[in-house]
């Protein structure tokens, strides 16, 4: 069975496996049986049926009449990982305390392989619901939040990560080319923020900065907007732009900030 050579090698294979599972789960569009689980990890059914039984009593997995889906304890770990970054706790009273970023959608993401991952929001006032929604990933080669993360790189580094996993087409307006990302994160330099303007989604302009991380040991991070097209003159990015760039000053650790 395929489980067996690599039983040998792993410390660990019913974790392992769990976390397979797990991985399978999120990747799916819905429920999974146990026969497509035990299928795709190539193991035994009973094996895959004891495994879902633990995770179950878990709460990281949950057993519906069309087999297995994710439980609500992935939502509690999520939120409990987001919640140990200080910035992502401050996230919401820096938002209200600007006459700006109160009325928007303003993220913030962390970069994973070559992707934007969306770990917190705050709703904002002004607009309906957009944005990327928790836990979802976005190319950075595309979306502002991934330029603002590829900001803290050098262009060799940015080329080799986009080289590496180019950036799909999303939309009509999507820069997949290595040289347009750099370019473009090159300006976003200059700027002080990047700007998408319809490269994610239609429809959609982002905005953001890069959000250092607080200490040593946590992510470097991005905080953005999103806002709707036709809301998105320059004026507005611009100002968008400044409160971003006071929101991330806010939410920067003071004992890490460069003298002045």
């Amino acid at each position: 069975m395929a489980g067996d050579g690599a039983d040998q090698r792993d410390p660990a294979p019913a974790v392992t496996r769990g976390l397979g599972i797990l991985g399978l789960l999120a990747a799916s569009d819905g429920p999974m049986t146990l026969t497509e689980l035990s299928k795709a990890l190539g193991i035994a059914k009973s094996s895959a049926s004891n495994l879902c039984l633990a995770l179950e009593a878990g709460g990281v997995v949950e057993r519906v009449p069309l087999g297995f889906r994710l439980g609500r304890g992935i939502a509690e770990l999520g939120a409990a990982y987001t919640f140990q970054f200080n910035q992502v706790r401050e996230l919401f009273s820096v938002c209200e305390r600007s006459t700006v970023l109160r009325r928007e959608v303003v993220q913030i993401a962390m970069l994973a392989d070559s992707d934007a991952l969306y770990l917190a929001r705050h709703e904002g006032r002004a607009h309906g619901r957009i944005g990327t929604p928790l836990g979802s990933r976005l190319h950075a080669g595309l979306s502002a939040t991934g330029n603002a993360l590829l900001m803290a790189l050098d262009d060799d580094e940015v080329r080799a990560l986009m080289l590496a996993a180019p950036a799909p087409r999303l939309t009509a307006r999507s820069a997949g080319d290595v040289d347009a990302v750099v370019a473009k994160v090159r300006r976003a330099r200059e700027r002080g923020y990047a700007v998408d303007e319809g490269q994610s989604f239609e429809g959609i302009t982002g905005v953001a900065v890069p959000l250092p991380a607080w200490t040593p040991s946590d992510p470097a991070l991005a905080i953005g907007v999103a806002l709707p097209a036709d809301v998105a003159t320059p004026e507005h990015v611009a100002a968008v732009g400044l409160a971003l760039q006071q929101a991330a000053t806010a939410l920067t650790n003071p004992l890490g900030r460069p003298a002045r």
